[in-house]
């Protein structure tokens, strides 16, 4: 229901289809299970447990999910199946088996096993803000954003989504907040940072649970580490980590955001619907003066 990791896309308001037309093009690119010799299958699916529909929608943020099935072959299994054969064929015909009659035995026998495999599954969520033209995934990983948004693309034919690309660069912006002791605006130093020196071998320091105006903290910043990680609060209403690449982790949406969610009703319905709606205002306007701050984004 609530994000606990953010990827961010700034996107073209223009080029997204209306609603009808949306959950028409992700119902043509819905989940169909792993079948055969296929080792993995994805697709689009409801997002929420108690409705079918491709998109749920609540005044222009439009909730959607990506499914993903994994077949799951352990390796020890095929390689003591192999060993099995390669012992009949010795002692059947007396002789060793070559590399290149490995390798085909090893691909008949994974061909074998797949269809019988284990599959394990996962979702990833991601909200369409039609007012501003952020897809906020539900993802810190950049490569299962990058996948979430691949699909969203080849089901819509195309979509014009960026790289949350900025003027100043996180870190540097990340730098500046600890060395002065103070973030700007309505945010707040929280408790968590990671830092890194210079050089593919640099040390890094991870700091847990502490005071980051303390001078020990600030030394490692005056000494030439860069902030890759910092802790941060937004208006008391959320708590997060954010990354050099403009990610978000730990996300947590704090007690006044979550009672005004709950006080707008107690079934599950009405929960999600007025919790993703503060969610993703309260996500949209820390954002959008996160990238004031860092200057806006590059290259408009």
């Amino acid at each position: 229901m609530w994000f606990k990791q953010l990827s961010i896309y700034p996107f073209s308001v223009d080029q997204l289809p209306k609603l009808e037309d949306l959950m028409d093009k992700l119902n043509a690119a819905e989940f169909v299970p792993c079948s055969g010799l296929d080792w993995d299958s994805s697709g689009f699916c409801a997002p929420v447990p108690f409705g079918p529909e491709m998109v749920f929608a609540t005044q222009g943020i439009w909730r959607i999910a990506l499914k993903k099935e994994e077949k799951v072959l352990p390796a020890a299994v095929v390689r003591d199946i192999l060993d099995e054969k390669i012992n009949e064929i010795r002692e059947a015909e007396g002789r060793n088996v070559g590399r290149k009659e490995k390798l085909e035995l090893k691909d008949n026998i994974t061909d074998d096993l797949l269809p019988r495999a284990f599959t394990k599954s996962g979702k990833t969520e991601a909200i369409l803000d039609t007012s501003r033209g952020f897809l906020l995934i539900n993802q810190a990983n950049a490569n299962r954003a990058e996948m979430l948004l691949t699909k969203l693309r080849e089901a819509l034919g195309g979509l014009e989504a960026r790289l949350p690309r900025t003027q100043q660069s996180p870190g540097s912006l990340m730098t500046d907040w600890l060395l002065q002791g103070r973030a700007a605006g309505q945010f707040e130093l929280d408790s968590d940072c990671e830092l890194k020196g210079l050089g593919d071998a640099a040390p890094v320091v991870r700091i847990s649970h502490q005071d980051l105006t303390a001078e020990e903290v600030v030394t490692h910043v005056k000494n030439g580490k860069i902030v890759t990680q910092l802790g941060l609060c937004w208006q008391d209403r959320i708590r997060f980590v954010l990354t050099q690449d403009l990610t978000f982790k730990r996300i947590q949406f704090l007690d006044v955001v979550q009672e005004e969610a709950a006080g707008q009703g107690d079934d599950m319905q009405s929960l999600m619907f007025a919790s993703q709606l503060l969610m993703t205002e309260a996500l949209g306007d820390m954002l959008t003066e996160l990238v004031g701050h860092l200057g806006g984004w590059s290259g408009q």
